[in-house]
């Protein structure tokens, strides 16, 4: 029993799992205030908004995972950030692409459209919500765990190893 308690603090445990989700939501919060902010305050056109909000909450989650989540301390930068933007690129497609073809699924369902707009105003929030926690834990927590931080050296296969003499 002490030995499965241990294994949760560790970083392979779900309470890895819980910081990470924690550390997401710190991102998503950072992301929707900046977007805000420049939107509204800066008079930044909002796709513009949506992009600088996107990459500071991206950058706030790379920090926060790499230092806190993961534990990667030991692990290069370089090969992090490379491997992260990565990982944060496919984020930001499955994220669009996903938003927008759960709001189109959704508009083309007229029942569905209507029974949701009696507590949405905008659809695509509904979208916007269950696709982002969707590829959060699918996407993102498996690849941060599998990809960028397991292993944080990148491999170079064509590099001659040392022969012994």
């Amino acid at each position: 029993m002490t030995h499965m308690l241990k294994r949760g603090f560790h970083k392979d445990g779900i309470f890895m799992f819980l910081r990470a989700q924690f550390s997401s939501q710190i991102s998503s919060v950072t992301d929707f205030l900046v977007t805000i902010l420049c939107a509204k305050l800066f008079h930044i056109y909002y796709v513009y908004a949506t992009g600088i909000g996107g990459i500071v909450g991206g950058i706030v989650n790379c920090f926060i995972n790499y230092y806190w989540t993961f534990k990667a301390k030991d692990c290069k930068k370089k090969y992090v950030v490379i491997k992260y933007v990565l990982v944060w690129i496919g984020s930001f497609f499955l994220n669009t692409w996903g938003v927008y073809l759960m709001t189109e699924s959704i508009q083309s369902l007229p029942w569905v459209q209507e029974t949701l707009s009696h507590f949405f105003d905008d659809i695509f929030l509904v979208s916007k919500l269950f696709v982002s926690l969707l590829v959060g834990w699918v996407w993102n927590y498996n690849m941060h765990r599998i990809f960028v931080y397991k292993d944080c050296k990148i491999r170079r296969p064509l590099r001659r190893k040392q022969k012994s003499q």
